[in-house]
């Protein structure tokens, strides 16, 4: 394994439990035409920029909704229910663990600037306690594009090599592999197979050992 000096995480799914509150939302909406969220759809939107997901959705279902007043509509259920967002499994301990050994941390997310902060509402000390968060809009290209990674290991003042990224979209994988960084995924059920060329594999964030990637080891 390669010395890790930075990390970098994924936002929702990966250390913010909204995936259900996605899918929650984006299910409501398709109820009215009869449509479903599958596995194979939620694949190909998770990770991405939300005007993308959105024409992903869209194009998919076939629904009588633009893009548009698809991501509208869901956005605005969104902001309530991201209120209610919760770390998710190990990430408040990890995160916490690794700033008190002063571990350059930085969050590099495709939610849009007024989604990330009715996120952080949720939460406001602990996104505080971030060196640096990026969003889909600090960079000209969306995951699996490796802008976004990038853009975060440039305010870090990291090499790539030196960074482990966390992520839970196989898209947000590709991405970071194409950023020349080494990867943990923590991919939802059914998309194990989706992120095979992630360097780990792992269910939840309390099982990841840092001290495995030369990082301060976390006393259980």
């Amino acid at each position: 394994m390669r010395q890790i000096t930075h990390v970098i995480y994924d936002l929702d799914g990966t250390i913010l439990d909204t995936e259900p509150l996605y899918r929650l939302a984006t299910q409501e909406i398709l109820d009215r035409y009869g449509a479903a969220l599958t596995t194979e759809l939620r694949a190909a939107m998770i990770g991405r920029p939300t005007p993308v997901a959105a024409r992903v959705l869209v194009e998919t279902t076939g629904i009588p909704m633009s893009p548009e007043a698809f991501a509208a509509e869901r956005d605005a259920r969104l902001v309530t229910l991201f209120r209610t967002a919760q770390p998710t499994r190990g990430a408040f301990e990890l995160t916490s663990h690794l700033r008190a050994h002063r571990v350059p941390q930085a969050v590099a997310t495709s939610s849009m600037r007024h989604s990330l902060e009715a996120k952080r509402a949720a939460q406001p000390e602990w996104f505080a306690s971030f060196d640096t968060i990026v969003t889909s809009e600090d960079v000209e290209h969306g995951k699996p594009a490796p802008d976004i990674f990038l853009e975060a290991a440039r305010r870090l003042g990291a090499a790539p090599g030196a960074c482990l990224v966390f992520e839970d979209a196989p898209l947000g994988v590709e991405a970071a592999l194409a950023a020349g960084m080494s990867v943990v995924a923590l991919p939802e059920p059914g998309h194990e197979a989706l992120v095979a060329g992630a360097h780990l594999v792992l269910t939840h964030l309390g099982e990841f050992e840092p001290g495995a990637w030369g990082l301060p080891p976390l006393v259980r």
